[in-house]
């Protein structure tokens, strides 16, 4: 059945992204994982080889779905439940892009970015470590990927997608309006009387939240960095890797700190929150919360 309006190229596209880098994840994970447990140096270099290229297609995957959902919600492509229930059209072109923190699905994919420029560093200058430390990466990338495929395993739904039809969300059910009356089937330009999406947070339409989350997220992804030294390290009962992994977690706390901050800088101009350390112990009321439950 062919619905007036719809623009479903750009979610096709954006889901086989979503498939390929699952897949390109999961190459990855095995060649890295080939390569650290081979004892000869030519077959480790031909594993290393094999993983190098199965990661720069999943940073192909990750980026290209960026743009891809930025194209849908920048077009005010509405027949997605993403762009729907987190923009609208009054939204200004900064605040466009707090529209991926606002979802779930977009902050796993800003994750998943920064886990990407995280492991060209450490290919680039891990050097003996490479192996181990990109195998546990790529493990974590495929976790994630997992959250945005939106997939069915033996009837089991794996992730949520982010292309998902408006129409195929359900949200659309309880709206007589979008249906036709004497067949009760949705009508084909049920588009024509969506006129605007929900719209962003009001909370959120502010500069800090702009810059607040991909900080704090760089901080969340790089502590996978530390994690990934000691995992290669016990691996292969090697105590060295505490050295390159000290300055890793240094920039994990410094990183942190600094969206903690601006986080604390947004709560003071939001109007729920009541200022600067309000917007501290609200923070650690809910870390503490999260660490004790």
């Amino acid at each position: 059945m062919n619905y007036i309006g719809e623009h479903l190229l750009p979610g096709q596209i954006g889901h086989f992204f979503a498939v390929l880098s699952l897949m390109a994840s999961l190459v990855a994970m095995v060649a890295f994982a080939k390569a650290f447990r081979s004892t000869s140096f030519p077959e480790k270099q031909s594993w290393l080889r094999m993983a190098r290229v199965a990661f720069f297609v999943e940073t192909v995957c990750v980026v290209s779905l960026f743009i891809t959902l930025y194209y849908v919600i920048s077009h005010h492509f509405f027949e997605y439940k993403y762009a729907y229930t987190h923009s609208d059209k009054g939204l200004q072109v900064q605040y466009l892009l707090a529209c991926f923190w606002e979802g779930q699905e977009g902050s796993f994919m800003l994750w998943s970015f920064w886990h990407c420029v995280l492991g060209w560093i450490l290919i680039w200058r891990s050097k003996d470590w490479e192996a181990g430390v990109m195998m546990v990466i790529s493990f974590a990338q495929f976790c994630l990927a997992t959250m945005i495929v939106g997939i069915y395993f033996f009837g089991t739904k794996v992730g949520s997608n982010p292309f998902i039809l408006l129409r195929d969300s359900g949200i659309l059910d309880d709206a007589p309006f979008f249906k036709d009356i004497s067949t009760g089937a949705l009508r084909l330009d049920y588009l024509s009387s969506i006129k605007d999406g929900s719209g962003l947070n009001t909370l959120l339409q502010n500069y800090w939240m702009v810059i607040h989350p991909p900080v704090l997220f760089l901080g969340f992804a790089s502590t996978i960095v530390p994690f990934s030294y000691a995992i290669a390290g016990l691996l292969r009962k090697k105590h060295e890797w505490i050295k390159p992994s000290l300055p890793w977690a240094c920039f994990s706390a410094a990183v942190l700190g600094t969206g903690v901050m601006m986080g604390a800088a947004w709560a003071y101009e939001s109007l729920s929150f009541g200022g600067y350390w309000h917007g501290i112990l609200w923070r650690m009321h809910r870390w503490c919360h999260g660490w004790c439950w």
